[in-house]
């Protein structure tokens, strides 16, 4: 299992092409969010900001970027051009994002890096994440990343078990991957292109591309009394 099977990163991350090898287990790109960040240091910092916004350390803002002035970011971080940074959002560190992304109100992103096309617009957690292009997470959609037993993330796939070696894992998300609202991807958790998990359910582990994952629903007929 490789990136490529999951996602292709878009011209518009080209300069951190050589950090994120295709050939490599998708997982093994959290591990060089932090260093291909670090590489892009010596690029223009800032665009203005609103008064108001919280920037902390080295952070990249592409000019077309939308920003309100109740936004918080702490770098380092990469924000391409088109992206919409909505009010409420907070940016962690470690987070590189494409284009035409949305970064939603009250949504939380940390060591994460998002493709072009990817929304995250109400309410959802990211965190030790990557997400392919024009993946959509709706409203209340939580990517958990640690175990409550704090052990390291373990994945177990059709075929083999890997230890990551990854305390904090979230989630890898293929393209055009969606998640339904309130859902909640259990740490380690793997979706294949296209592949879709209905809202309100916790879903863990590996989704095929182009499968959905939904809750068995039952219904019982109430007797009537006359």
């Amino acid at each position: 299992m490789k990136a490529a099977d999951f996602f292709t990163l878009p011209r518009s991350l080209a300069p951190f092409l050589a950090a994120f090898q295709p050939d490599a287990p998708p997982w093994e790109w959290l591990k060089q969010i932090s260093a291909a960040l670090a590489a892009r240091r010596m690029d223009p910092s800032l665009k203005p900001l609103p008064p108001g916004t919280q920037v902390e350390g080295w952070v990249y803002v592409h000019p077309s970027v939308k920003i309100p002035p109740t936004a918080t970011l702490i770098g380092p971080a990469w924000i391409g051009a088109n992206t919409e940074i909505r009010p409420g959002a907070f940016i962690r560190g470690n987070v590189i994002v494409g284009e035409g992304c949305v970064l939603g109100n009250s949504c939380e992103f940390k060591n994460c890096l998002l493709m072009d096309g990817v929304q995250a617009p109400h309410f959802n957690y990211v965190g030790d994440s990557i997400l392919g292009n024009g993946v959509h997470l709706g409203a209340g959609a939580i990517l958990s990343n640690f175990r409550l037993d704090q052990q390291p993330i373990v994945l177990r796939l059709p075929d083999l078990t890997v230890e990551t070696g990854l305390r904090k894992f979230g989630a890898i998300l293929g393209d055009r991957a969606e998640v339904g609202c309130n859902a909640v991807l259990q740490p380690g958790t793997l979706l294949g292109p296209r592949a879709l998990v209905m809202p309100a359910m916790a879903f863990g582990g590996w989704l095929p591309p182009a499968t959905i994952a939904k809750v068995r629903q039952s219904v019982t007929t109430i007797p009537r009394r006359d």
